[in-house]
Order: structure tokens, then C-alpha cells, then sequence
């Protein structure tokens, strides 16, 4: 009797990093990924010798690559640009993922529009499948981003998309979103892992085919990753996630990945009643700037990406009854805070271990970089003390558990911006580098030269 080929067996295999299972489980053993394990059916045939194909065009040296067909075209929306790298590029697919009602919708809709305003190379093509034509068509009112050039379509069927392309030859594609989009070639329910791949490598195919710049909206998943086999993101050219509290206005949108540009650049937006505007100059919204220097505030200038931004910090530190005071932080990373308590009290013999001690960011910005600490320090020692800090100045630097100041990245940088907005003085850490015209800088080695400052005001 023959013996059982044991490689005709059903088996498993994790859509994320491709390790083989027996049976399936819900969590694969390889990457620790959850819902990625599907059936793989029969073992894999024997590999074949590939014969050799003409191609499809003949190489050419590098030099006679046209480059017209590749250029970026603006999408009419300065700060959308600036994080693409100067505008969509014709062939590019790009993944815009946020989370639920941070106004991805509202942002790509008004992306249509612009393109459509400008009929060039050709008109909109928006494509919902989780909402109705006429709920669209409501913001699209609200928003004034109607125009006769920007064509909208409510399908959840990839062929049908697919149609919709061949009848309106748009210049654009906006599919909203990936995970409602099924394939009648591919199993599973849509938003699954079988059905997304399938889905994002047809639309691909489209637009490199055509040369048509498409754009995704993704979900993400509860840790703000980006929701769906990890290899959606391999597959499209931009990865772009659009970010922002339920309490504030401001909208960030930060570049992850980008092969036509810079990753690490970020887009400033503001959500309003009339949908959502760009902020070319975003600093004022982090500052709240007093017609007198107030006790526990200090300003420093935070980096996101490459870009400067003024950002103010704010603490109150009081006296308590309680045996275990209070410390609320609030935009802040609560560790580093604790720190810059521990080194004010050792360092600078400065009392906290009895006070309740609040901090917080103005404006909803999330400022938790190191080169904070100083300003940090400052607001915190300023209430402490009941002194302000000068109007006109700007703190930068790492605070180490020693009490020293360290340099950080992008000092001249900084200071160029905070020179800009009117700052005339700044406490920076030694090395600083060059120093741009029109501030002037203060070399402070340890948080007690630092602290100087607040010694010097005027009870």
C-alpha cells in the first residue's frame, strides 16, 4: 500500500510573517499577530524553472528616463503638499489611516475639490462605501466642496470601482476606505486580512497602470497602528496617519513612510464647523502669550519632523493638607515631569515633596520630547518660587538626573523660529552650535545657572 504524501495535508500559514501551523490557532506563534492564521490548503508545488520572457519595455540608461511623467501635481492644499514632498505623484498610492472621526473624510474630500477646481490632468473620482451619495453630498454643502468636476460614487464592490473608473477617467482616485472595498475573486468579509490584500494589490495594479494617483483612507486598530496585514502598508508608496484630540481643534498630519519625499515631515490642520483648514504657521496656537509674564509658564520650541514649533508650558504648584499630594499632567510625559521634581528638589533645593504639582501644555499639543525638560524645570520652580520668567524667552535643553543641561538636536533651528515670533532671549544647553541673528543665547550648564534667571526678576 502507498504511503501518504504528508505535503497534501491542509495547512495554516500567518498571513503577516508566513510561519506554518498544523491547525489553527487565533494567535500566531511567529509575530504574536492576533486573526492572521488562514488556511493554506495543499502544500505548495514544487518550484519550476522560470523561462526567460522579452519585457515589456527595454531598459535604458538612467539618464534617459523621462521624468515628466513623474513629477508631483499639487493636490491645492499647501500643507497636504508639504508632507508628500511637493504634491501626489501620477502612479502613487497613498494609505491616509486615523482614527474614527478625526476627519479623514472631510479632509479627502476637500482634497477632491481642490483638484477638481484645478481640471488638471483631469476631474475627481470620490468613492465611498461606508456612506450614502447623499450623506457625502450633505458634508460636501457643509463644507462648500461641491463642484461639477468632482464625481462621487457609493460602491463596496471592487469591480465596481473598477467601473467607475473606466466611465469618469478621473485624475484622481479617493477610496474611502480600503477595508468596505470587497473582491469577488477573493474569500473572506470585507475588512478582512485576505480581502484587504486583495483589494489594495488590484488598485495598485490600477495605478501604476494608468498613472493614476490614488488615495486610501485605512482604519486603524486600537493602538493607532494602521488596521489589516501589515503587508498593506508594504504595498502602497505613502503611508500618512491623521492625528488629533476630541478636545482640540488641531489636526496633525505626519508622513510614516514616502518614496517620493521626506517620512518625517508633518501638516498642520485646524477642524472647524466648515470642515477642515490648513495652518501654515501653527505656533500661535500653542502659545498663550500674556500682556505681563505670568508665574509657572515658560516657553521652549519643540521639533515635529523638521519643523519648529513654539510650545508653552504651564504649571501650578500649591501647597496640600493631603499626605499624598497630587501630580495631574497634562500633554506632558509624566515620567520625565517626576524627574524634573526630583532634580529641582535635590539639585536645587527646592521643596516639592509637600506640594500638589499640575502641568500641562497649552492647546492640546503633546510635547514629550526631551528638549523640554528645561522648560519644564523653569515652569515648575517658577511657581515654586512665585517668580515669573521674562516675556521674551525661550528655554531648550535635556535635564539629566544630574542637573545638567544637554544639547539637543536642532538648536539654531529652533532658535531661528522663536527669533521669528518676537523672542529676543534664550536659555540653551553648552555646544549649541551655530546661533542664528536676532536672540540672544545663554549658555546654562546645570539647572542651577538655569535657575538664575528666576533670581534675577523682581519679587
Amino acid at each position: 500500500m502507498p504511503a501518504k504524501n504528508r505535503n497534501a495535508r491542509p495547512g495554516f500559514r500567518c498571513a503577516e510573517c508566513g510561519h506554518e501551523v498544523a491547525k489553527w490557532v487565533g494567535r500566531c506563534p511567529g509575530c504574536q499577530q492576533w486573526g492572521t492564521v488562514e488556511e493554506a490548503g495543499a502544500a505548495r508545488p514544487e518550484l519550476a524553472k522560470v523561462v526567460a520572457a522579452a519585457p515589456s519595455t527595454p531598459a535604458r540608461p538612467i539618464a534617459e528616463v523621462d521624468l515628466d511623467s513623474a513629477r508631483a501635481v499639487s493636490t491645492g492644499i499647501a500643507e497636504l503638499d508639504r508632507v508628500l514632498g511637493g504634491g501626489i505623484v501620477p502612479g502613487a498610492v497613498a494609505l491616509l489611516a486615523g482614527d474614527p472621526g478625526v476627519g479623514k473624510s472631510t479632509l479627502l474630500l476637500e482634497v477632491a475639490h481642490r483638484w477638481a477646481e484645478g481640471r488638471s490632468p483631469g476631474p475627481s473620482l470620490y468613492v465611498t462605501g461606508e456612506e450614502s451619495a447623499g450623506q457625502v453630498r450633505l458634508r460636501a454643502e457643509r463644507t462648500d466642496s461641491v463642484h461639477p468636476e468632482l464625481f462621487l460614487g457609493a460602491e463596496s464592490d471592487l469591480s465596481a470601482v473598477l467601473g467607475q473608473v473606466d466611465a469618469v477617467k478621473p485624475g484622481l482616485l479617493i477610496v474611502d476606505s480600503v477595508q468596505t472595498v470587497q473582491s469577488p475573486d477573493a474569500d473572506g468579509s470585507p475588512g478582512g486580512v485576505t480581502q484587504v490584500r486583495a483589494v489594495t494589490t488590484a488598485l495598485v495594479a490600477l495605478a501604476k497602470e494608468r498613472g493614476l494617483p490614488v488615495v486610501l483612507v485605512g482604519h486603524v486598530t486600537k493602538d493607532g497602528a494602521v488596521a489589516g496585514p501589515r503587508v498593506l502598508e508594504h504595498l502602497v508608496d505613502v503611508v500618512l496617519h491623521f492625528e488629533g484630540d476630541r478636545h482640540s481643534t488641531l489636526r496633525m498630519l505626519r508622513g510614516v513612510k514616502n518614496r517620493f519625499g521626506p517620512a518625517d515631515e508633518i501638516g498642520c490642520f485646524e477642524q472647524r464647523d466648515d470642515g477642515i483648514n490648513e495652518v501654515p504657521d501653527p505656533s500661535g496656537l500653542f502659545l498663550n502669550r500674556q500682556e505681563s509674564p505670568v508665574e509657572g509658564t515658560a516657553v521652549t520650541v519643540m521639533v515635529e519632523g523638521k519643523r519648529p514649533l513654539l510650545a508653552e508650558v504651564q504649571a501650578l504648584v500649591t501647597a496640600t493638607q493631603m499626605t499624598m499630594p497630587r501630580r495631574a499632567v497634562s500633554g506632558l510625559d509624566s515620567a520625565r515631569v517626576s524627574m524634573m521634581l526630583a532634580v529641582l528638589e535635590k539639585h536645587a533645593r527646592i521643596r516639592l515633596s509637600d506640594q500638589e504639582v499640575f502641568a500641562a501644555t497649552v492647546g492640546g499639543t503633546k510635547l514629550t520630547e526631551p528638549a523640554a525638560d528645561l522648560s519644564v524645570a523653569l515652569a515648575l520652580a517658577s511657581s515654586r518660587m512665585d517668580r515669573a520668567l521674562p516675556g521674551n524667552l525661550v528655554a531648550i535643553g535635556e535635564v539629566g538626573l544630574a542637573g545638567e543641561v544637554r544639547r539637543v538636536s536642532g538648536i539654531g533651528r529652533r532658535l531661528a523660529e522663536a527669533a521669528r515670533l518676537g523672542f529676543e532671549r534664550a536659555l540653551v544647553p553648552p555646544d549649541p552650535g551655530p546661533l542664528p541673528k536676532g536672540i540672544e543665547a545663554t549658555v546654562v550648564p546645570d539647572m542651577r545657572s538655569a535657575l538664575r534667571v528666576l533670581s534675577e526678576q523682581r519679587d
